[in-house]
């Protein structure tokens, strides 16, 4: 057979059981990435020996590497790079180093290797993580932009970075120390001048030339030049000495400051997919199922000691920069993994006679299975998290509670609006409020963004949002309103959760990231959804349709219609499954609990309106599944509950608790012609330090206290030994006279709108 005939052959194959692999993990719910590597394992050389130009296919396989990191610098831009410059400079360097140093000291402590530049050559390998399948999970899981992604992304840059000095580095580590100064100095002069020369070709050379592409008008033409600058790149620094990869991501940053950076990745981004899938089924097939049977034990031991090895050394390193501890975890099990790059680093050291024939098998045995684990344990992080939350001493590290890492000194503590994330929609809301003189407080947990506050004189809190201890530093209790512009779908979720269990009543705004978060959000609790896309539909059709001659009134009432009906007009029908796995998936990192209403409950043929139940226990009711197996999803405020139904609920174990007393009649509930009103005690109150014992409430004003929220704590139908602190929020059930006019006369409480 013709040898270019072959090698399509061999193209198709790959590509197709890439498909096929895909396709069986996607269904069984798994990344498509593990997909991709058992598709390339079973017919690789190992395998069914079905391909035959393995070394051309791996050489193809490189445009997947090359592509991903291009469209990571396009999106990763320089401005990105400057907010954890720290943590990617600083962390992933001593990240480096320190991997090297420690696994040159255990492997030669142990007599794995036979000298030190055995044991340096070792550590480099074991200190590169994979780029591809982090991003690759990273972007399935829309979290580039979280603090944790950004962390991870900031880290791999350094190690890809890197690679290129480890390279230049390899062949004098078994010569004299000079040899080993003089190939460094070289390494990093060639990469001062490639630093050099990229940014005088982002200034002055690429911009002219996307814009003479782009007055073409031709979609080929674009798409060719790009990819012919972004090989070109990537070819260079291959002939510097340095790496394709590094290239490549370095020729995505120069793109990323011009204007055509989003139209540059919308034309690439199918080429990434394609090659990256041909690269990670390249992967699989330098796995050789038959040696990981025979060294399974070995295998699985070195496997166990490079995630904890790592995972030791990351989590550490990350806090020590002072970020939370969950993104400080999530770091260090992101990173765990051995990287696809360092297959590069064992095949030059073997041909230097580094590491023998055997060695390089558990090399390259154990780094593949650590890249088929990776996006298991990505998965299962969620999970973890969710357990590792429910046990009390742990939590308090876990669930955002911990805190701030600086305020500024002119907090406003009343009557103003609190914003989580000063982003780009963030800093233009703080303008527009502050240009209606309204006191602003904004919470942050980026250093470059605390700054940005500082030096505009900005009132801010340096911290998580979803803690409680900022949430109340901030006065969510005493705010006016709030509004939440995060990139991380689950912060969101969180902030707004715990947000209203300080506060019940506040009006919160959220921006959704994604069309399938809005009824979520709703559900729990937000005042208002905004989607930044459907928005921009809605007033570019404003103007359109104002123009044209209709009246504006009309139209403005449309608008807000389609805004009251949550966007559905705009949004795509979606199937009753659909639904309730986004549902699930929305829900999995949050409390969530199926809860069984009782026979008996006072709460059947109760509207959700009537019983309302998050205002009076908390708990946000997602989903309802009815005794014939009918679910609800995001049940409206007139559905009514009936006997045999099941509760998807979300909140506190405190709050399921009191959901359970609430539903089984333990706790009263408010009658036909009585209310409950949130009162909030100030620190000028009379009651303050006395019991609810002293105050007599019952007999005195025909109320009760139903509830007391504390610091984020929900105490559900207090003793009466229990003491009034300032800022305690108490639920109050009574007679509508009582509540509404009685009580807040004869006290000084403050009542909550």
């Amino acid at each position: 057979m013709q040898e270019d005939l072959r090698l399509i052959i061999d193209l198709v194959l790959v590509l197709a059981v890439a498909a096929g692999g895909g396709l069986f993990a996607a269904l069984l719910r798994q990344p498509v990435i593990l997909g991709y590597l058992i598709g390339g394992m079973v017919v690789g050389p190992a395998g069914l020996g079905l391909i035959k130009e393995l070394i051309q296919v791996e050489t193809l396989a490189q445009f997947g590497v090359a592509f991903l990191l291009f469209a990571l610098g396009v999106e990763f831009s320089f401005a990105e790079l400057k907010k954890v410059q720290k943590i990617s400079l600083g962390g992933g360097g001593l990240q480096i180093v320190l991997t090297i140093l420690v696994t040159a000291l255990v492997s030669l402590g142990v007599g794995w290797v036979s000298s030190p530049a055995q044991g340096v050559f070792l550590g480099a390998i074991l200190s590169l993580s994979s780029t591809a399948v982090v991003l690759k999970c990273l972007m399935e899981g829309n979290e580039t932009e979280t603090p944790h992604g950004q962390v991870l992304l900031g880290i791999l840059v350094v190690q890809d970075l890197a690679l290129g000095l480890m390279l230049a580095v390899l062949p004098a580590l078994d010569k004299p120390a000079e040899s080993i100064g003089m190939a460094v100095l070289l390494a990093l002069v060639r990469i001062g001048l490639f630093a050099a020369g990229a940014v005088v070709a982002g200034i002055w050379l690429i911009p002219p030339l996307l814009r003479l592409l782009a007055r073409t008008e031709s979609r080929e033409l674009f798409l060719l030049g790009v990819v012919a600058l972004c090989l070109g790149i990537a070819l260079l620094t291959e002939y510097l000495g340095l790496s394709i990869e590094m290239g490549a991501f370095v020729a995505g940053l120069m793109i990323s400051e011009v204007e055509y950076a989003d139209q540059t990745l919308t034309y690439v981004e199918p080429l990434r997919d394609i090659f990256a899938s041909l690269f990670f089924a390249t992967i699989g097939m330098l796995i050789d199922p038959v040696f990981l049977w025979h060294n399974l034990e070995l295998i699985l031991g070195l496997v166990a000691l490079v995630f904890v090895g790592k995972f030791l050394i990351i989590t550490p390193l990350v806090k020590l920069f002072r970020y939370p501890w969950k993104t400080a975890l999530i770091a260090g099990l992101g990173l765990a993994q051995i990287g696809e790059f360092s297959f590069v680093l064992a095949s030059e050291g073997r041909a230097l006679g580094l590491v023998s024939q055997r060695v390089y098998l558990l090399i390259l045995g154990t780094t593949a299975v650590t890249l088929v684990i990776t996006p298991f344990v990505w998965q299962l992080v969620p999970f973890l998290f969710n357990f590792a939350e429910s046990i009390p001493w742990l939590k308090p590290y876990l669930s955002g509670e911990g805190r701030p890492l600086d305020t500024s000194e002119d907090l406003p503590w009343k009557d103003h609006v609190v914003v989580c994330g000063y982003g780009r929609v963030g800093r233009n809301l703080v303008k527009l409020l502050q240009q209606h003189n309204l006191p602003v407080v904004v919470i942050d947990q980026s250093e470059s963004r605390i700054q940005q506050l500082r030096e505009a004189g900005v009132p801010y809190v340096y911290g998580n949002c979803v803690s409680f201890h900022v949430l109340e530093t901030a006065a969510v209790t005493h705010a006016k309103g709030m509004a939440i512009a995060l990139p991380d779908p689950m912060s969101i979720r969180l902030t707004l959760k715990r947000a209203l269990e300080l506060s019940p009543e506040i009006d919160i705004v959220v921006r959704a990231n994604h069309n399938k978060n809005i009824e979520v959000l709703y559900q729990l609790g937000a005042r208002e959804v905004v989607q930044p896309e459907f928005e921009a539909s809605l007033e570019m059709a404003t103007y359109i349709l104002t123009d044209v001659g209709f009246s504006p009134i009309v139209v403005q009432q449309e608008m807000q219609q389609i805004r009251n009906r949550h966007y559905l007009d705009l949004r795509p029908e979606e199937s009753p499954s659909q639904v309730s796995r986004i549902l699930r998936q929305a829900t999995q990192g949050m409390n969530r609990r199926w809860y069984p209403l009782p026979e008996d409950s006072p709460l059947i043929d109760m509207t959700l309106e009537q019983a309302d139940m998050r205002y009076l226990t908390g708990v946000s009711l997602m989903a309802i599944r009815r005794a014939d197996g009918e679910e609800i999803d995001y049940p409206q405020a007139q559905t009514k509950l009936a006997a045999g139904d099941r509760l998807l609920v979300v909140g506190s174990d405190k709050e399921l608790a009191a959901l359970a007393e609430f539903a089984q009649g333990q706790a009263a509930m408010p009658a036909e012609n009585s209310a409950c009103q949130w009162l909030t005690i100030d620190s000028d109150c009379a009651v303050l330090g006395k019991t609810l014992a002293d105050l007599n409430l019952v007999q005195e004003y025909g109320v009760r206290v139903q509830a007391i929220r504390r610091s984020g704590k929900f105490i559900r139908l207090p003793d009466g030994h229990t003491k009034l602190q300032v800022n305690d929020q108490l639920l109050l059930c009574g007679s509508l006279s009582s509540v509404l006019l009685n009580l807040p006369k004869s006290t000084h409480w403050q009542k909550r709108r």
